[in-house]
C-alpha cells in the first residue's frame, strides 16, 4: 500500500490532500483508503527522510507546490535525490528509489487530460532535492508556479482527481531507463515518457554529471534495481560525455542515444 504525503503549510499540497481526504476515513492522524492512505505532516516534504520511522508503506507519493524563477506555469512530477550537496533536504550524493511506473502512468493521464490544463507545461523534472534516504520508492507530484496557482482550489482539485484515479489502480509495468544528460526540464526524456515505451528512473541532468564518480554511479545503479537501459541525451552530456559513456559501458545497461 502506498502513502500520499502533504505538508500542512504547503498550499498546493494541502489543497490536493484536502480534496482527496474527503473520499477517505480518518483514523487518528491517518486518512485510510482501500488502495492507499494519506497523511498531512507538520514538516516540509523535502526533509521527510524521517517518514519511515513512523509510517511503513510500499511507496511514498508527495503532493507539493512547484516553484521556478521563470514563472512558467507547470505541472510537474519527478524523483528525488542530490548529486552534490544537499541544498534542499535529503543527504548529499544520495538519490531516492524512483517510482517509474507510477510516474509514467500519472504523466500520461495528465497529458491525456491536458485540455483541462491548457495554460500549463506538463513535464517531468530532473531528479532533485530530498528526501533521499527512504528505503521504498518515492515521487513528487507538483503544481506550479506561483501562489496564485497553489491557492487555486479548482486547479488543485483537478490535479487531485487524476492522482486519485492513479492511486486507485495498479500502473502498467514498463522497461526502465536511467537517464543521463539534458537540462532540468528534460524535453527529450519527457517525450519518451509520454510517447515511448520506457518508464524512467533517476534522471541525472548535465550539471549533475559533473559530480559523477564510480561511487555515486554505483549508488544510483543500486537505487534503480531492474533498470535495463541507459537513456542518453547525446548532445546534452557536456564535458562529461566520455566519462559517462565509459561508466555505462561497464554495466549491463543497454545504451539508447536520443
Amino acid at each position: 500500500m502506498e502513502l500520499l504525503v502533504a505538508y500542512e503549510s504547503d498550499p498546493a499540497g494541502s489543497n490536493m490532500a484536502s480534496f482527496i481526504s474527503k473520499q477517505m476515513k480518518k483514523e487518528g492522524e491517518i486518512y485510510r483508503g482501500d488502495n492507499f492512505d494519506l497523511v498531512i505532516i507538520p514538516t516540509p516534504t523535502i526533509s521527510a527522510d524521517w517518514l519511515e520511522e513512523k509510517y511503513h508503506y510500499d511507496g511514498y507519493v508527495f503532493l507539493s507546490k512547484h516553484a521556478s524563477e521563470s514563472g512558467t506555469l507547470a505541472l510537474t512530477c519527478h524523483s528525488t535525490g542530490n548529486f552534490g550537496d544537499a541544498m534542499f533536504g535529503g543527504n548529499a550524493r544520495q538519490v531516492a528509489i524512483p517510482h517509474p511506473h507510477l510516474q509514467k502512468s500519472y504523466m500520461k493521464r495528465l497529458w491525456e487530460e491536458r485540455d483541462v490544463f491548457s495554460n500549463f507545461d506538463i513535464t517531468i523534472e530532473a531528479t532533485h532535492h530530498g528526501p533521499t534516504a527512504l528505503t521504498k520508492p518515492a515521487i513528487f507530484i507538483e503544481i506550479g508556479t506561483t501562489e496564485k496557482e497553489w491557492a487555486d482550489k479548482l486547479l488543485c482539485e483537478n490535479v487531485a482527481k487524476i492522482v486519485l484515479k492513479e492511486m486507485s489502480e495498479s500502473p502498467k509495468k514498463h522497461d526502465i531507463a536511467i537517464c543521463f544528460g539534458g537540462t532540468h526540464y528534460p524535453d527529450k526524456f519527457n517525450k519518451e515518457l509520454l510517447e515511448g515505451d520506457l518508464a524512467l528512473g533517476t534522471v541525472i541532468p548535465k550539471h549533475g554529471l559533473e559530480n559523477m564518480d564510480s561511487k555515486l554511479f554505483d549508488h544510483i545503479l543500486k537505487r534503480n534495481t531492474g533498470a535495463k537501459f541507459a537513456l542518453v541525451d547525446w548532445s546534452g552530456l557536456g564535458k562529461s560525455k566520455q566519462k559517462i559513456v565509459e561508466m555505462i559501458n561497464s554495466t549491463n545497461l543497454e545504451m539508447i542515444k536520443i
